[in-house]
Parts: structure tokens; C-alpha cells; sequence
């Protein structure tokens, strides 16, 4: 544990909403294959360890591709969005925040609608709470530029919470804040993971384990 003096300051924790807040419902892989057709997938995925971008793929397509490629990932979300569950320990992890006065923000890139039910659906309100309308979207560092301004802190003074090494970690450590990775099933400990540029500052395995990394790592100061 570092000593109270040599910790950092922390004084927002930003999240990532699909597979962190929530638990997984959306078959990504499937999606993926469903708008690349099999063979562009796997090629791509050869291609990219740490995962496919497939929002930032289509934005070069034709406006007839670019529609069709849309409504394949909206009708994946719809059908998630019937399937939404909390993942275990968040409620409890934004009551720990809200006991600490530390602000919390979510960055995901599903689509307003999707934030909107969550928020409803379970009585956490995250503010900000940005999705794939604001752009640039995740990996972008804009999403999480745009939280600290608003909350008046440095990139440094945050952390970014997600279970996405190319989204999540990337977008963190471009902005310059801390970063925690949530990896539930041990899958970023592979080796194809093992030479990717951006590293998290942590990993977790559930979001119970986030509550003694912040205490012993952190001064928890609003």
C-alpha cells in the first residue's frame, strides 16, 4: 500500500457501460462476422490482437454499406437492451463513490437510448454520460477530455473503468488518466495480448476488487 503522501489524487471515476456496468449480453464476435462478412473478419481480427474497431471500419464505406452495417449493430444492441443486467458489485462500487463525494461518469459506444434505459432501469445516474453520438467516440480521447473540463479536473485526476484493452485502456491513457481494466474471465492474460502498446495501470477481475485498489493506491479527495 503506498503511504497517504506518495498517493495520487483521485477525484472522478469514469466507466465504460457494456460488459463493466452491465454484464455482457451483446455476442460481439457474431456482430462483427454478421456486418464484415466471416472471411473480412477474420482477416481483420488477424490483424488487430487486441480487437476490431468496427465503428471506425465502416465509416469509409459507401452511405448504402455504411446504413446496412448500422442497422446490423443496432438490431445486436435492441436485442441486448432486452437482456440487460447489472454486473454484480456496481451498485455497491457508485455507493462506495457517493460515500466519498467522487464524481463518476460513463463513456460507452452504444447508442443514447441504451444509457437512458440503464439509468432507468436501475437508478444509477452517471453524469456526464456520453455515448457513440458524441464523437470522436472511444478510443478517442475526446469523450473523457470532455468529462474532465466539465468537472473542472486534470485527465490524472480520474480513472477510466472498462473491459476493453482497444477502447477503454486506449482512450484512458491517451488523455493521460489512470486506467483499470476489468477482465472477468482472464482472457487479456493470453498471449496474443501480451504485445499490445497500451497496458492498463490495473486489472480487476470483478468490480469488487476496485473498492481496495482505490483506498490503498488513492487519495479519495472530491
Amino acid at each position: 500500500m503506498a503511504s497517504s503522501s506518495t498517493r495520487a489524487r483521485l477525484r472522478g471515476v469514469i466507466f465504460d457501460m457494456d460488459g463493466t456496468l452491465t454484464v455482457p449480453v451483446i455476442d460481439f464476435a457474431a456482430m462483427y462476422q454478421a456486418v464484415l462478412g466471416e472471411e473480412e473478419y477474420k482477416r481483420i481480427r488477424a490483424q488487430n490482437p487486441s480487437g476490431i474497431d468496427i465503428l471506425h471500419h465502416i465509416e469509409g464505406w459507401g452511405p448504402t454499406d455504411q446504413q446496412k452495417a448500422y442497422q446490423i449493430i443496432a438490431d445486436f444492441e435492441r436485442r441486448g437492451l432486452d437482456r440487460l443486467q447489472i454486473m454484480p458489485g456496481a451498485a455497491q462500487l457508485c455507493g462506495f463513490l457517493d460515500s466519498k463525494k467522487i464524481r463518476r461518469g460513463l463513456i460507452t459506444r452504444n447508442v443514447k437510448d441504451a444509457v437512458d434505459i440503464f439509468h432507468q432501469r436501475f437508478g444509477l445516474m452517471f453524469s456526464p454520460a456520453l455515448s457513440r453520438e458524441f464523437r470522436p467516440y472511444k478510443p478517442d480521447p475526446a469523450p473523457l477530455l470532455h468529462i474532465c473540463s466539465s468537472w473542472d479536473v486534470q485527465p490524472n485526476e480520474v480513472m477510466m473503468v472498462g473491459d476493453s484493452l482497444k477502447d477503454d485502456v486506449a482512450c484512458g491513457k491517451r488523455a493521460g488518466a489512470f486506467t483499470c481494466l476489468l477482465d472477468e474471465t482472464g482472457r487479456y492474460d493470453s498471449p496474443e495480448y501480451a504485445t499490445v502498446d497500451l497496458k492498463p495501470d490495473y486489472k480487476v477481475s470483478s468490480l469488487d476488487e476496485v473498492y481496495s485498489l482505490l483506498e490503498s493506491n488513492f487519495n479519495l479527495v472530491p
